[in-house]
């Protein structure tokens, strides 16, 4: 089994920082909030030994990648951007793309606008939504009544970090647990607990985390792994993905509507509220994602799909990579 390496390409932006290992066909890998390249450890050699070489990107303002300073800078058409020049700088002319999380929305957005370069697309957690409909801030901030929903917490520069920058472990630490199978606030329980994804009047997001224990997927040499990036770069990068979603739907106007024809994928957890809350986008996919060969519901799995399920994932994505580049 080939080493992984570690490279920095050019981008749009400055550098990209990637991790590969394999040799084959390129897949592109991208995580979500708040992780980097390391949250596709367990992929990596898999998909390696599959036939493929399989590349992990730190998405643009995290970890060794460029981080530039203004928001508009985060926009999806410029993340998009980044994925062209990721493959162009590694001498290919397309990539299947596998996203997760925010990952996952750029995957799409990637498959959307480049369909000349993203030949397939898989998606893990987050269902693909057509762009359209509300401005997204307008929506948000209709969430929860009294209460404030995490995305429009995250909206004001400085505000979150001024709660995560003092303590970044303690706080990933609770912001994994709070969103994973085995430690998350269960709603069947008496009392009810407080949502984690909504923060109370005064109040901050960390407040509802759980605070005295680690979910099984995260060992602490992996938490080391995460804050230490954090630590050294600070958390505006990765929120401002958040405060450009407005700019995105300006930028993406054109798109209103339009559906992914290109081979696709979608993995997601029955715990995880990015696919009960979007089941209506889940329902839609024969008609939004056309394309689909295969919508798999892990059964109390949360939202770190590639970390808790770490060999489902691998199998479902072999398998469908498998008839995705067969069927070229």
């Amino acid at each position: 089994m080939p080493h992984r390496t570690h490279r920095l390409v050019p981008g749009p932006a400055g550098r990209i920082h990637l991790v590969e290992q394999g040799s084959g066909p390129l897949v592109l890998l991208l995580h979500g909030f708040p992780e980097s390249w390391y949250s596709w450890r367990h992929q990596l050699p898999v998909l390696a030994a599959a036939g493929y070489r399989a590349v992990a990107v730190d998405v643009r303002g995290y970890g060794r990648s460029s981080k530039p300073e203004a928001v508009a800078a985060y926009r999806m058409t410029e993340l998009v951007e980044d994925n062209a020049a990721v493959v162009e700088a590694l001498g290919e002319r397309s990539a299947v793309v596998v996203g997760h999380d925010w990952g996952a929305t750029i995957a799409a957005h990637s498959a959307l606008l480049r369909p000349d370069v993203f030949h397939a697309v898989a998606l893990l957690s987050v269902p693909y939504t057509p762009p359209g409909g509300p401005r997204p801030s307008e929506v948000f901030a209709r969430l929860g009544g009294e209460e404030e929903f995490y995305v429009s917490y995250f909206q004001e520069p400085g505000r979150a970090e001024r709660e995560i920058e003092p303590d970044v472990r303690g706080w990933l630490a609770g912001f994994y647990a709070a969103l994973s199978a085995d430690t998350m606030p269960m709603a069947d329980a008496h009392p009810v607990p407080a949502d984690p994804h909504f923060v109370a009047p005064g109040g901050r997001l960390r407040d509802r985390f759980p605070t005295d224990r680690l979910p099984a997927w995260l060992t602490e040499d992996d938490l080391d792994v995460y804050a230490g990036e954090f630590e050294r770069t600070g958390l505006t990068g990765a929120l401002n993905r958040y405060r450009a979603m407005d700019r995105d739907w300006k930028d993406l106007a054109a798109h209103a509507g339009a559906a992914i024809r290109q081979p696709s994928l979608f993995l997601g957890g029955t715990l995880d509220a990015s696919t009960t809350w979007l089941s209506d986008a889940i329902d839609a996919f024969p008609t939004t994602l056309p394309g689909l060969r295969g919508a798999h519901l892990l059964d109390g799995c949360g939202h770190w799909i590639q970390q808790e399920r770490p060999d489902e994932v691998g199998r479902h994505l072999t398998d469908w990579l498998g008839s995705v580049v067969a069927g070229r």
